[in-house]
């Protein structure tokens, strides 16, 4: 058999003793060094990571305004909008139509070119936690039986855009370099909740009870 060491621990066979720092037989133990992992850091691949995000979300929601504004792309225009507003059961629903309608046009807009992000993607969820409230009850799947009246487009939606209301918009983006882009927890955390708690409101507070 070989005599090469083959423990895993650097030894020194002319030591000896059994003081601290001392292994079996008396030789000094000490673990070898192992190559440290390199440090997570913000990298090209997270920004283009979240510039691919904001052409999805916000792409969508901006076509979704052209199809409401201009009647673009089979859209139903106004006129359409305003009518499914009053089947889900909301007052007020001329100005409604065009704020649904302007937040998605501009909102979307703004998202898309990194402009505002976490204020404009806070718009943006809060359509769609509406349109999740008002359609729960159909069920989850596009594939299943309700079709498009499911809420599985609206869950992704939101969950796109609430998740560039806490990460910002990334360095590819108008607003490179504005603090709420540098430090996009606090001021997420903010929309966020405006979000949230405006979403809630034109829910509670417009429809007909």
């Amino acid at each position: 058999m070989s005599d090469q060491q083959t423990s895993l621990f650097n030894s020194d066979p002319g030591a000896s003793g059994s003081g601290s720092g001392f292994g079996l037989g008396g030789a000094t133990t000490q673990p070898l060094d192992r190559p440290k992992r390199r440090e997570l850091t913000w990298n090209p691949s997270a920004d283009l990571g979240l510039l691919l995000l904001r052409f999805a979300v916000g792409g969508v929601f901006f076509a979704h305004g052209m199809q409401h504004v201009f009647g673009l792309w089979g859209g139903v225009g106004m006129t359409g909008l305003r009518n499914a507003l009053t089947a889900f059961g909301f007052r007020n629903v001329n100005v409604l139509a065009w704020v649904t309608a302007l937040t998605e046009l501009v909102g979307g807009a703004a998202v898309v070119l990194g402009l505002f992000t976490p204020l404009a993607a806070a718009g943006l969820l809060a359509l769609m936690i509406n349109a999740v409230l008002l359609k729960a009850a159909n069920g989850f799947f596009i594939a299943g039986p309700p079709g498009a009246a499911s809420v599985e487009l609206e869950v992704v939606l939101g969950l796109g855009a609430a998740a560039l209301v806490l990460t910002g918009a990334g360095r590819i983006a108008l607003e490179n370099g504005r603090t709420w882009n540098r430090r996009p927890a606090p001021w997420g955390v903010l929309c966020l909740v405006i979000g949230v708690a405006a979403a809630l409101a034109v829910y509670f507070l417009l429809r007909q009870r």
